[in-house]
């Protein structure tokens, strides 16, 4: 049956033609935008989990300057010690060589006294943003962010590093009290500068270790936020082959509704022939 007040067929080419055009608006939004997911709207799953994982991107690079100031507090602290270590070196010589009777340990003795001021200036100087590590200030031991755990139930947890500080002033003082000017002092004082070279190195090894420990896991983060970075794009990413692909062909197919659309509105002009005689 032929109608002039209901037109189906255009009714059907027009529901297209507007499916047509919505998806090409979405198509639109794609190319402008650069992502399939753009809004929760987009895909409400998808936003969620992109939104979170984002979330997570920016934490890690907070961690990461976490960890550079840690990193950075802990090479001044390793640095000093092992300076402390390597004049404890030189004092060793001297002590050894004041050991012989036909000696100047008087010049010796100057030798070692400048060498223990040193050592308490590389141990008063080396401080990090008001951080120092080796002169006694700071007694408890310094937590460095490292990383946040997320549990599977959402649950997120702070992890850190423990940085042990390694109080050097014993063994200035006890290098400041050597006197080699005599046998029994300059005895005595190769008994000692064993233990306190002992001392430095076990000092120094420790930060070597933290430090090992804060650049992997520096490096891990970094590595982490990329990966992050890269899941999120594969998840909200319009892929621009795919879009472009789509937008040629929503082009031709909206160019085909409209020609459907227009040869069924004429539809009930051809009614008009049947009432000529």
């Amino acid at each position: 049956m032929s109608s002039i007040l209901t037109n189906n067929g255009a009714m059907v080419a027009l529901q297209t033609l507007k499916g047509i055009n919505s998806s090409m608006a979405k198509t639109q939004d794609e190319i402008s935008t650069g992502k399939s997911v753009a809004t929760a709207k987009d895909n409400a799953a998808v936003w969620a989990i992109a939104k979170t994982m984002e979330s997570d991107v920016s934490g890690f690079k907070a961690i990461g300057d976490a960890l550079s100031l840690g990193e950075s507090s802990v090479a001044v602290a390793r640095t000093a010690t092992e300076s402390v270590t390597n004049l404890l070196d030189q004092i060793k010589t001297k002590i050894v060589a004041s050991q012989g009777e036909n000696v100047d340990r008087a010049t010796l003795q100057k030798d070692i006294d400048a060498m223990s001021g040193q050592i308490k200036s590389i141990m008063d100087s080396a401080q990090f943003n008001g951080l120092n590590l080796v002169n006694g200030t700071q007694t408890a031991d310094v937590n460095i962010l490292s990383s946040l755990d997320r549990a599977s139930d959402g649950t997120v947890t702070a992890a850190h590093i423990a940085v042990t500080p390694k109080d050097l002033t014993a063994i200035h003082t006890a290098v400041d009290g050597y006197d080699v000017t005599t046998s029994a002092g300059a005895a005595a004082a190769l008994t000692d500068i064993e233990d306190q070279m002992k001392a430095s190195i076990e000092a120094a090894a420790s930060f070597g270790s933290v430090a090992k420990r804060i650049e992997t896991q520096s490096e891990f983060v970094s590595k982490l936020a990329d990966t992050l970075t890269s899941g999120i794009g594969s998840l909200i990413d319009a892929d621009m082959e795919e879009v472009s692909a789509r937008l040629q062909a929503l082009q031709v197919q909206q160019q085909l509704g409209t020609q459907s659309l227009s040869i069924a509105n004429q539809a009930p002009q051809a009614l008009l022939s049947l009432f000529r005689g």
